[in-house]
C-alpha cells in the first residue's frame, strides 16, 4: 500500500487479474456457453487478428443460418498463443510459446490456469488500449 491508502500498481494488476479470471470462469460449467462468451468478450477486447475461432456447423445450423458450435479458440499475444479446444463436452487447453510465428513449445494446462493466463494477457493489453479497457470493464460488470 502507498502512504495515501491506495494499492500498489502490482497489487492492482493482481486484483484485476483475479477479478477477470473469476468473470471469465463464470460460465465454465457449460463449455459451449463458456466458449461463446469468451469469443464475444475477446472479439471486443483484442485486435481482430489476435483471436481465431473455429466452428463446426451441422446441417441444421447451416439451414437455420446459425454460426455453429465453437470447437477451437486461439488467442495470440506477443509471445504466446492460448488455445482452447472444446470437443464432446470436454475442454483441453494449452499455452504455446511463439517467436516470429513459430511455436517453440506447447504446454497442456488445466482450464483454470489457461483462464488465468488469458486474464493476465487481457489485463496487460487493457493497460495500453482504451477499447480493450472498455471491453474488460463490460466483462467485469457483467454487461
Amino acid at each position: 500500500m502507498t502512504d495515501d491508502g491506495q494499492l500498489e500498481p502490482a497489487a492492482q494488476d493482481e486484483g484485476s487479474i483475479d477479478l477477470l479470471t473469476a468473470a471469465l470462469r463464470r460460465d465454465a460449467a457449460d463449455l459451449e456457453v463458456y466458449a461463446q462468451v469468451l469469443a464475444g468478450a475477446l472479439a471486443d477486447a483484442l485486435p481482430a487478428d489476435a483471436v481465431t475461432v473455429e466452428r463446426r456447423r451441422s446441417l441444421a445450423d447451416r439451414m437455420a443460418g446459425r454460426p455453429g458450435r465453437i470447437e477451437r479458440l486461439d488467442v495470440s499475444t506477443d509471445e504466446r498463443r492460448l488455445s482452447l479446444t472444446v470437443a464432446r463436452g470436454r475442454a483441453s487447453a494449452e499455452v504455446c510459446r511463439v517467436v516470429r510465428g513459430v511455436v517453440l513449445s506447447r504446454r497442456p494446462v488445466p482450464l483454470d490456469e489457461w483462464t488465468r493466463e488469458l486474464a493476465a494477457a487481457i489485463t496487460a493489453r487493457a493497460r495500453s488500449d482504451a477499447r480493450a479497457r472498455a471491453a474488460l470493464e463490460r466483462l467485469l460488470l457483467g454487461g
